[in-house]
Protein backbone atom coordinates (compact mmCIF):
# COMPACT_ATOMS: atom_id res chain seq x y z
CA UNK A 1 0.00 0.00 0.00
CA UNK A 2 1.36 3.67 -0.53
CA UNK A 3 1.11 6.06 2.24
CA UNK A 4 1.33 9.84 1.69
CA UNK A 5 4.29 11.33 3.17
CA UNK A 6 2.96 13.41 5.96
CA UNK A 7 1.52 9.89 7.38
CA UNK A 8 5.13 8.37 7.82
CA UNK A 9 6.33 12.07 10.30
CA UNK A 10 2.87 11.79 11.94
CA UNK A 11 3.37 11.52 15.69
CA UNK A 12 0.97 10.27 19.05
CA UNK A 13 1.15 11.22 22.13
CA UNK A 14 4.68 9.45 23.08
CA UNK A 15 5.16 7.12 19.73
CA UNK A 16 6.38 7.75 16.34
CA UNK A 17 3.95 5.80 14.13
CA UNK A 18 7.12 4.77 11.55
CA UNK A 19 6.62 3.37 8.01
CA UNK A 20 7.60 -0.32 9.58
CA UNK A 21 4.86 -0.01 12.21
CA UNK A 22 2.19 0.92 9.51
CA UNK A 23 3.27 -2.07 7.03
CA UNK A 24 3.46 -4.89 10.02
CA UNK A 25 -0.28 -3.72 11.15
CA UNK A 26 -0.93 -4.06 7.74
CA UNK A 27 0.05 -7.77 6.84
CA UNK A 28 -1.72 -8.25 10.60
CA UNK A 29 -4.95 -7.02 8.89
CA UNK A 30 -4.63 -8.72 5.60
CA UNK A 31 -3.18 -12.38 7.26
CA UNK A 32 0.32 -12.19 5.77
CA UNK A 33 2.19 -12.56 9.25
CA UNK A 34 4.11 -15.54 9.88
CA UNK A 35 2.78 -17.83 12.85
CA UNK A 36 5.92 -16.41 14.82
CA UNK A 37 5.29 -13.01 13.66
CA UNK A 38 1.52 -13.40 14.82
CA UNK A 39 1.91 -14.97 18.04
CA UNK A 40 4.35 -12.01 18.77
CA UNK A 41 2.17 -9.57 18.14
CA UNK A 42 -1.03 -10.82 19.43
CA UNK A 43 0.83 -11.22 22.75
CA UNK A 44 2.04 -7.78 22.78
CA UNK A 45 -1.39 -6.66 22.15
CA UNK A 46 -2.97 -8.40 24.85
CA UNK A 47 -0.20 -6.86 27.36
CA UNK A 48 0.64 -3.34 25.86
CA UNK A 49 -2.37 -1.29 26.42
CA UNK A 50 -1.14 1.70 24.45
CA UNK A 51 -0.42 -0.80 21.56
CA UNK A 52 -3.17 -1.99 21.38
CA UNK A 53 -4.64 1.71 21.69
CA UNK A 54 -2.01 2.62 18.94
CA UNK A 55 -2.73 -0.85 16.66
CA UNK A 56 -6.68 0.19 16.36
CA UNK A 57 -6.15 3.75 15.22
CA UNK A 58 -3.68 2.55 12.32
CA UNK A 59 -6.35 0.30 11.57
CA UNK A 60 -8.75 2.72 11.17
CA UNK A 61 -6.66 4.87 9.22
CA UNK A 62 -5.83 2.12 7.27
CA UNK A 63 -9.45 1.51 6.35
CA UNK A 64 -10.23 5.02 5.89
CA UNK A 65 -7.71 5.45 3.43
CA UNK A 66 -8.90 2.25 1.13
CA UNK A 67 -12.31 3.44 1.07
CA UNK A 68 -11.34 6.92 0.03
CA UNK A 69 -8.85 5.52 -2.52
CA UNK A 70 -11.80 2.87 -3.53
CA UNK A 71 -14.65 5.47 -3.64
CA UNK A 72 -12.36 7.84 -5.99
CA UNK A 73 -10.99 5.25 -8.26
CA UNK A 74 -14.99 3.94 -9.18
CA UNK A 75 -16.01 8.19 -9.49
CA UNK A 76 -12.96 7.99 -11.86
CA UNK A 77 -14.59 5.01 -13.58
CA UNK A 78 -17.56 6.29 -14.27
CA UNK A 79 -16.56 10.00 -15.19
CA UNK A 80 -14.12 8.44 -17.67
CA UNK A 81 -17.19 6.19 -19.35
CA UNK A 82 -18.95 9.35 -19.98
CA UNK A 83 -15.76 11.47 -21.77
CA UNK A 84 -15.35 11.59 -25.05
CA UNK A 85 -12.20 13.71 -25.07
CA UNK A 86 -8.75 12.64 -24.25
CA UNK A 87 -8.05 16.00 -23.09
CA UNK A 88 -11.00 16.48 -20.85
CA UNK A 89 -10.32 12.96 -19.26
CA UNK A 90 -6.83 13.53 -18.15
CA UNK A 91 -8.19 16.78 -16.20
CA UNK A 92 -10.23 15.17 -14.99
CA UNK A 93 -8.24 12.23 -13.56
CA UNK A 94 -5.34 14.99 -12.59
CA UNK A 95 -7.97 16.40 -10.81
CA UNK A 96 -9.17 13.22 -8.86
CA UNK A 97 -5.18 12.85 -8.31
CA UNK A 98 -5.26 16.09 -6.15
CA UNK A 99 -8.37 14.96 -4.24
CA UNK A 100 -7.18 11.43 -3.25
CA UNK A 101 -3.77 12.88 -1.86
CA UNK A 102 -6.59 15.70 -0.38
CA UNK A 103 -8.37 13.07 1.28
CA UNK A 104 -5.93 10.87 2.51
CA UNK A 105 -4.35 14.43 4.33
CA UNK A 106 -7.72 15.02 5.80
CA UNK A 107 -7.42 11.40 7.13
CA UNK A 108 -4.07 11.64 8.94
CA UNK A 109 -5.09 14.98 10.27
CA UNK A 110 -8.26 13.90 11.71
CA UNK A 111 -6.37 10.92 13.26
CA UNK A 112 -3.45 13.20 14.75
CA UNK A 113 -5.93 15.14 16.22
CA UNK A 114 -7.76 11.99 17.87
CA UNK A 115 -4.62 11.39 19.38
CA UNK A 116 -3.92 14.29 20.84
CA UNK A 117 -7.26 15.08 21.97
CA UNK A 118 -7.17 11.76 23.42
CA UNK A 119 -4.02 11.36 24.66
CA UNK A 120 -5.03 12.10 28.39
CA UNK A 121 -7.44 9.47 28.37
CA UNK A 122 -7.37 7.23 31.93
CA UNK A 123 -6.59 4.49 29.67
CA UNK A 124 -3.64 6.13 27.90
CA UNK A 125 -2.64 7.62 31.44
CA UNK A 126 -2.93 4.62 32.82
CA UNK A 127 -0.47 2.69 30.09
CA UNK A 128 2.09 5.88 30.09
CA UNK A 129 2.61 6.31 34.01
CA UNK A 130 2.16 2.02 35.24
CA UNK A 131 4.90 -0.12 35.80
CA UNK A 132 5.12 -2.62 39.12
CA UNK A 133 6.82 -1.23 42.34
CA UNK A 134 10.17 -2.86 41.88
CA UNK A 135 9.68 -4.66 45.31
CA UNK A 136 12.17 -5.23 47.91
CA UNK A 137 15.92 -6.91 48.30
CA UNK A 138 14.99 -10.52 48.31
CA UNK A 139 17.96 -11.38 50.97
CA UNK A 140 16.49 -14.47 52.58
CA UNK A 141 18.93 -15.13 55.46
CA UNK A 142 16.07 -14.12 57.92
CA UNK A 143 14.09 -17.61 58.46
CA UNK A 144 11.21 -15.58 60.30
CA UNK A 145 10.98 -13.56 56.74
CA UNK A 146 11.37 -16.55 54.42
CA UNK A 147 7.89 -17.00 53.40
CA UNK A 148 6.98 -12.77 52.78
CA UNK A 149 11.06 -12.87 50.19
CA UNK A 150 9.90 -16.28 48.93
CA UNK A 151 6.60 -14.66 47.39
CA UNK A 152 8.88 -11.36 46.95
CA UNK A 153 11.12 -13.16 44.42
CA UNK A 154 7.79 -14.20 42.37
CA UNK A 155 6.87 -10.97 42.37
CA UNK A 156 10.17 -9.96 41.03
CA UNK A 157 9.70 -12.69 38.24
CA UNK A 158 6.08 -11.70 37.44
CA UNK A 159 4.69 -14.81 38.71
CA UNK A 160 1.92 -12.21 40.24
CA UNK A 161 -0.80 -14.92 41.26
CA UNK A 162 2.25 -17.20 43.17
CA UNK A 163 3.46 -14.37 44.64
CA UNK A 164 -0.39 -13.15 46.26
CA UNK A 165 -1.43 -17.02 46.93
CA UNK A 166 2.05 -17.05 49.24
CA UNK A 167 1.49 -14.10 50.69
CA UNK A 168 -2.20 -14.27 51.41
CA UNK A 169 -0.75 -18.05 53.15
CA UNK A 170 1.06 -15.93 55.68
CA UNK A 171 -1.17 -15.64 58.82
CA UNK A 172 0.46 -12.29 60.56
CA UNK A 173 0.12 -9.92 57.40
CA UNK A 174 1.31 -6.20 57.98
CA UNK A 175 1.29 -2.92 55.93
CA UNK A 176 4.14 -3.97 53.41
CA UNK A 177 2.32 -7.14 52.51
CA UNK A 178 -0.96 -5.77 52.30
CA UNK A 179 0.60 -3.03 49.73
CA UNK A 180 2.56 -5.25 47.78
CA UNK A 181 -0.50 -7.87 47.15
CA UNK A 182 -2.26 -4.46 46.41
CA UNK A 183 0.07 -3.90 43.47
CA UNK A 184 0.27 -7.63 42.45
CA UNK A 185 -3.01 -7.72 42.08
CA UNK A 186 -2.92 -4.53 40.01
CA UNK A 187 -0.10 -5.83 38.00
CA UNK A 188 -2.08 -8.69 37.02
CA UNK A 189 -5.33 -6.74 36.16
CA UNK A 190 -6.98 -6.94 39.16
CA UNK A 191 -7.88 -3.30 40.10
CA UNK A 192 -10.76 -3.58 42.40
CA UNK A 193 -8.81 -5.96 44.32
CA UNK A 194 -5.95 -4.24 44.72
CA UNK A 195 -7.79 -1.31 45.86
CA UNK A 196 -8.83 -3.27 48.49
CA UNK A 197 -5.70 -4.16 49.95
CA UNK A 198 -3.54 -1.45 49.00
CA UNK A 199 -6.48 1.09 51.49
CA UNK A 200 -5.61 -1.59 54.14
CA UNK A 201 -1.72 -0.50 54.17
CA UNK A 202 -2.61 3.28 54.05
CA UNK A 203 -5.06 2.96 57.46
CA UNK A 204 -1.59 3.14 58.89
CA UNK A 205 -0.93 7.11 58.92
CA UNK A 206 3.15 5.90 59.40
CA UNK A 207 3.50 3.67 56.79
CA UNK A 208 6.70 4.20 55.27
CA UNK A 209 5.42 3.06 51.34
CA UNK A 210 2.22 5.28 52.00
CA UNK A 211 3.36 8.35 49.03
CA UNK A 212 3.72 4.59 47.05
CA UNK A 213 0.36 3.59 47.88
CA UNK A 214 -1.74 6.14 47.33
CA UNK A 215 -0.01 6.18 43.48
CA UNK A 216 -0.88 3.44 43.02
CA UNK A 217 -4.41 3.58 44.33
CA UNK A 218 -4.63 6.63 41.91
CA UNK A 219 -3.84 4.35 38.92
CA UNK A 220 -6.42 1.55 39.86
CA UNK A 221 -8.92 4.11 40.36
CA UNK A 222 -7.46 5.45 36.82
CA UNK A 223 -7.97 1.92 35.18
CA UNK A 224 -11.44 1.87 37.07
CA UNK A 225 -12.18 4.77 34.67
CA UNK A 226 -13.44 6.95 37.78
CA UNK A 227 -11.36 10.44 37.45
CA UNK A 228 -12.65 11.68 40.41
CA UNK A 229 -11.37 9.21 42.81
CA UNK A 230 -8.01 8.79 41.35
CA UNK A 231 -7.74 12.81 41.58
CA UNK A 232 -8.77 12.18 45.55
CA UNK A 233 -5.25 9.73 45.87
CA UNK A 234 -3.00 11.39 43.78
CA UNK A 235 -3.24 14.63 45.31
CA UNK A 236 -2.29 12.12 48.83
CA UNK A 237 1.15 11.40 47.03
CA UNK A 238 4.51 13.42 46.99
CA UNK A 239 5.79 11.51 44.86
CA UNK A 240 6.88 13.58 41.62
CA UNK A 241 5.09 10.94 39.31
CA UNK A 242 2.21 11.61 41.25
CA UNK A 243 2.43 15.13 40.40
CA UNK A 244 2.93 14.70 36.88
CA UNK A 245 0.09 12.05 36.64
CA UNK A 246 -1.96 14.44 38.57
CA UNK A 247 -1.19 17.44 36.16
CA UNK A 248 -2.18 15.37 32.60
CA UNK A 249 -5.29 14.42 34.08
CA UNK A 250 -6.11 17.51 34.81
CA UNK A 251 -5.79 19.12 31.85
Amino acid sequence: MYYPQNLKTLETNSNHISQELLETVERYINNTMTSEELKSFETRLQTDAAFKVQVDDIRTLLTGIESQALKEQLDDFHKAIDSNKTQNSQAKIRYLNVRRLVAAAAIVIAVGSFWFFNQNSPENLYAKYFTPDPGLPTTMSNQSNYEFYEAMVDYKQGKYKSAIEKWNAISQKNDTINYFIGVAHLADKNENDAILFIEKSVQNSSFPLANDAYYYLGLAALKNGNETLAETYLKQSNLEKSKALLSELLD
